[in-house]
């Protein structure tokens, strides 16, 4: 599997609720939209990107990429984008990151596909720390896109939280050491706070 075969997904369908109501992935951050350096960072390991966006959709089609919003309608969370995301993938696997992860690893693709393909695994999602500072990451993911009816069965019955949809699946794990670049930044004070550090 090389990058052509892969296409990016930016999740930016959320409301932005923890920072105001403000469309986070616009948010200007050390000189650029937050969305700019995701785009920036993820788009060298990928074939093709798109954007998942419920709100402003003209302002994130100024960035030169295909804009789809949710499916359901409601902002149903990030489940709906990844269903959004694998209804327009034309390559056999989609990968996706948070519009608000300015710092997201340069290796992510990689390392999420070594992992899945020699797990044979269905997805393969990032995770940071040990034992009790454990913490998955379960946006940041690689994944087959033959998976999309699996997915919208789950979401007509109902289903949102994406860690039960995979209980489901066959997840490769992915340990990345250094926490800091899944660092989401979710209120108006860690944009100032991160702005400089």
């Amino acid at each position: 599997m090389d990058t052509t075969q892969i296409t990016g997904l930016i999740l930016a369908g959320g409301r932005g609720s923890r920072m105001g109501h403000v469309d986070k992935g616009l948010q200007q951050f050390r000189g650029a939209p937050m969305v700019l350096h995701v785009i920036m960072r993820l788009s060298p390991q990928v074939g093709t990107l798109m954007i998942n966006a419920n709100q402003n959709i003209g302002p994130y089609e100024g960035f030169g990429l295909p804009v789809w919003p949710d499916q359901l309608g409601g902002f149903e969370g990030p489940l709906a984008g990844l269903q959004t995301g694998l209804a327009h993938c034309e390559t056999d696997y989609l990968v996706t990151a948070p519009c608000d992860s300015p710092f997201l690893p340069t290796d992510l693709v990689a390392r999420l596909r070594e992992a899945l393909l020699a797990q044979d695994a269905d997805v393969a999602v990032a995770v940071t720390g040990e034992g009790a500072t454990r913490q998955p990451h379960p946006v940041f993911c690689l994944l087959k896109a033959a998976l999309l009816p699996h997915l919208s069965a789950y979401l007509q019955d109902g289903g949102r939280k994406v860690d039960a949809w995979y209980r489901s699946l066959k997840v490769a794990e992915v340990h990345f050491a250094d926490e800091a670049e899944f660092r989401n930044i979710n209120t108006l004070e860690e944009l100032r706070r991160f702005e400089t550090n």
